[in-house]
């Protein structure tokens, strides 16, 4: 059985690339364009890693995503499920999710930029999905 990964973005382009390159690993995605329809599908499909964009074009962004994945009660059978943050910001995790300060920022299990660098990606997703299925069983 394949992994099912979550991708939450707003950019249709990027779901559909992203999408037909883990589809050629073997991965099953699912799709969702904001926030609130990706948490939907959290409950629903209980994917094994998401994929989540940091700002879209919603009133949920991934900030907002995360942080009700992680906290909220409705939630709890989820936080296990490996979140990586993807963003157009070149930034390094340190300093996108510092960790010094006093914040209610999520620091996700993986930040990855845009355009993506495709074998970290796969590396850093592989090595997630694996560490999820090895917990599993």
């Amino acid at each position: 059985m394949s992994a099912k990964v979550l991708l939450i973005d707003d950019d249709a382009d990027f779901r559909a690339a992203v999408k037909s390159l883990l589809e050629s690993h073997g991965y099953h995605v699912l799709e969702a364009s904001s926030g609130h329809e990706g948490l939907r599908m959290v409950v629903d499909h209980k994917p094994d890693a998401i994929l989540l964009d940091i700002m879209m074009e919603t009133t949920v962004e991934g900030y907002s995503v995360s942080h009700s994945l992680r906290y909220r009660d409705e939630y709890a059978e989820f936080r296990d499920i490996p979140i990586f943050m993807i963003s157009s910001i070149s930034e390094s995790p340190d300093e996108r999710f510092p960790t010094s300060m006093y914040t209610d920022l999520i620091r996700p299990d993986g930040y990855l930029t845009k355009p993506l660098d495709i074998p970290e990606f796969l590396g850093l997703l592989e090595k997630a999905v694996g560490a999820t299925k090895g917990a599993a069983t």
